[in-house]
């Protein structure tokens, strides 16, 4: 489907400003929204809004349907009288540009259930709404959450048979003797999507779509897997036998070994994708749009033996293909979808997004190379039907992408990345001063229908406040802006292009 001329702003609302140690949907973000609109911005591109897990990673959750309960502005609950403002008064000393998930978890999760304990006590009829029409999920993740905090955190594969295997006589039970942290997980989530409601309905006021970001894979250590075993290729103990993952690429000689479990599409398509036709409607009551992560892999996907310590014996199989959409059209209708479509491209997958009419990406730092796809980012070769990136929440930032010779991370020579350069200088007409303003001067005045740019990009900030570096452990989704970032001379240059260019 073809989308308005418009542009906007990559950000994580973790990367949000605030005293309580994260970004969350409180003051910060309803001024983060007031400043897309001042700067003439119509869309704010988010990452995966779930509970995060392994590695503290949005593309690793614990379950498609919650929210992350860290989002949670905590000064709001004390408006709404369900938090003691004295608590915030003893909030540790949180650093201002970095999350620190291991002192924030503990001491915001403290306190949301001690919210939570309130609530129970006023909860009423918005409340118990809540419940009945999540039920579908949120019963199985309210116990999932308390039953993996009754087993000290282990993913539900090593817990006592009984729970792993899901037998109704040992849920029962675990029900009623957990019945308390079952409650406090349901408040957290109410919460949650109110709190979002709110600033999405603001949002609105201001003119502004949100495009979310919905992963292809669901985490192992979810909900989602632990309740619906018979989707995902798993052994009788519940461990994967294969597992995601892409081959050697541009970012890695080993590859990318996510580890999520490899989906059953025999068994999906059999029920109708109900499974996923659920997720599609959830995602787009929260969201105005998605980027759908990885598309490549609807049409064939990298397979990797459990076993593997590397993505690089795996192998392709083919995924669902057109099926899967067709299906959610029929049930859906027109889907405001965006297909990531980067990295090994074929000709299969590009003919699915064709005939679906979903916009593909473009990413100007990849534009400069000798990678196959390349000469598809060079802006004089878009469609008007493109979603144009000056980088992603993946790669460098703009600034770090230049001042390091190219990707850092990237296994080609000094030459190759020194040529890449040259040629960059000689494409977009510059001497590399103010680069990201050079990067979004021309995504802006390009024939893409979109343009998105990360926040740090227009900042103009280096290496260290990258988002994620694929293929990496540890120190990733931590990076923040800080209050007053976002000057007057900012909000006025971005609103000038933007109008400049019909955005």
């Amino acid at each position: 489907m073809r989308f308005p001329r418009s542009s906007g702003i990559l950000l994580h609302p973790t990367s949000l400003p605030g005293r309580y140690g994260i970004g969350d949907f409180g003051a910060e973000a309803r001024r983060f929204v007031d400043f897309l609109a001042a700067a003439g911005q119509t869309l704010w591109q988010v990452l995966p809004l779930g509970p995060t897990g392994y590695g503290d990673s949005p593309y690793q959750c614990f379950s498609a349907w919650a929210g992350n309960p860290l989002l949670i502005s905590l000064e709001r609950l004390v408006e709404a009288g369900w938090l003691d403002a004295s608590a915030l008064r003893d909030a540790p000393a949180f650093a201002e540009d970095r999350v620190d998930f291991e002192q924030l978890v503990p001491w915001k999760t403290a306190l949301l259930e001690s919210a939570a304990g309130r609530l129970s006590r006023q909860s009423g009829p918005g409340f118990e709404d809540f419940c009945a029409a999540n039920a579908h999920w949120l019963d199985d993740y309210a116990l999932f959450m308390a039953l993996k905090a009754q087993h000290h955190g282990v993913a539900w594969n090593q817990w006592e048979p009984g729970a792993r295997d899901r037998d109704p006589k040992v849920l029962a039970k675990w029900r009623g003797e957990l019945s308390g942290p079952i409650a406090a997980q349901q408040f957290i989530q109410f919460v949650f999507f109110e709190q979002w409601r709110e600033l999405r309905d603001y949002a609105r006021t201001r003119q502004l779509r949100i495009m979310g970001d919905l992963p292809i894979y669901v985490a192992h250590d979810s909900a989602d897997v632990w309740a619906n075993r018979q989707y995902f290729q798993l052994d009788p103990q519940g461990n994967p036998t294969v597992v995601s993952g892409v081959p050697p690429d541009y970012f890695s000689e080993t590859g990318q070994l996510w580890g999520n479990p490899i989906y059953r599409w025999d068994a999906l398509a059999k029920d109708g994708y109900g499974w996923w036709l659920d997720r599609f409607r959830a995602a787009f009551e929260m969201v105005d749009m998605i980027r759908l992560d990885h598309f490549r892999g609807f049409e064939a996907y990298w397979e990797v033996p459990a076993s593997e310590t590397t993505a690089v014996n795996g192998r392709w199989v083919k995924g669902p293909g057109g099926d899967l959409f067709r299906a959610a059209q029929s049930k859906l209708g027109e889907l405001p979808l965006v297909a990531e479509n980067l990295g090994v491209i074929t000709p299969e997958v590009e003919a699915i997004r064709d005939e679906f009419g979903f916009p593909g990406m473009a990413v100007l730092q990849f534009a400069f190379g000798t990678d196959a796809q390349a000469p598809t980012f060079r802006p004089h070769n878009y469609p008007r039907g493109v979603v144009a990136y000056s980088g992603t929440h993946d790669s460098d930032t703009t600034v770090g992408w230049w001042s390091s010779k190219g990707h850092g991370e990237s296994t080609r020579s000094d030459d190759d990345i020194q040529r890449e350069l040259d040629f960059a200088m000689r494409y977009l007409n510059t001497d590399g001063r103010e680069i990201n303003w050079v990067f979004i001067h021309t995504l802006l005045a390009s024939v893409a229908d979109t343009a998105l740019f990360p926040l740090q990009d227009l900042l103009g900030l280096g290496t260290e406040a990258r988002m994620n570096q694929p293929a990496t452990m540890g120190g990733n989704w931590r990076w923040r802006y800080r209050a007053g970032a976002l000057t007057p001379e900012i909000t006025e240059r971005l609103r000038m292009l933007t109008e400049l260019y019909d955005r």
